[in-house]
């Protein structure tokens, strides 16, 4: 729950995820996994796509789950991780790996700013799974982050 009392409901999560999806689907991308966390960094939905690779869903959780971590779009966790790999390799060990730092995770916000969940996508390009992902928030009139 953020300051402000809101909570990723369910039925948010699994219109982010749909959403997500449908602009794959729209733009005919490769299979994709979505996972939405909420600010507490459990999952809320998953969907993984018929055909979807055995690890995207992983992946798609470790983008969310770092974003949501590090608080930074898993885009912006990537370029840091270029300028500053010694640290990114500590955090993937503090981590027990849970961290990617590949454009794809996006944080969810509420009217007020606040950071309510995580968005991951994997199975496409980066760029792709993350305009999916903001797809996916905006479509549920909720603010992306992608950093």
């Amino acid at each position: 729950m953020s300051d402000r009392g809101y909570v990723l409901a369910l039925e948010v999560a699994e219109a982010i995820v749909d959403a997500a999806l449908a602009s794959a689907r729209a733009e005919n991308l490769r299979p994709l996994a979505v996972v939405v966390l909420d600010a507490g960094g459990h999952d809320i939905v998953l969907k993984r796509e018929d055909g979807c690779g055995i690890l995207r869903v992983d992946i798609a959780r470790g983008k969310a789950w770092g974003a949501l971590g590090m608080g930074l779009g898993s885009r912006e966790l990537a370029r840091k991780a270029e300028q500053n790999p010694r640290f990114f390799a500590a955090l993937a060990a503090a981590s027990g790996g849970r961290l990617i730092p590949n454009p794809g995770g996006v944080l969810v916000r509420d009217v007020g700013g606040e950071v309510v969940g995580a968005v991951g996508v994997s199975g496409d390009q980066a760029d792709h799974d993350e305009a999916c992902a903001i797809a996916g928030i905006q479509a549920a009139g909720l603010t992306s982050d992608a950093g």
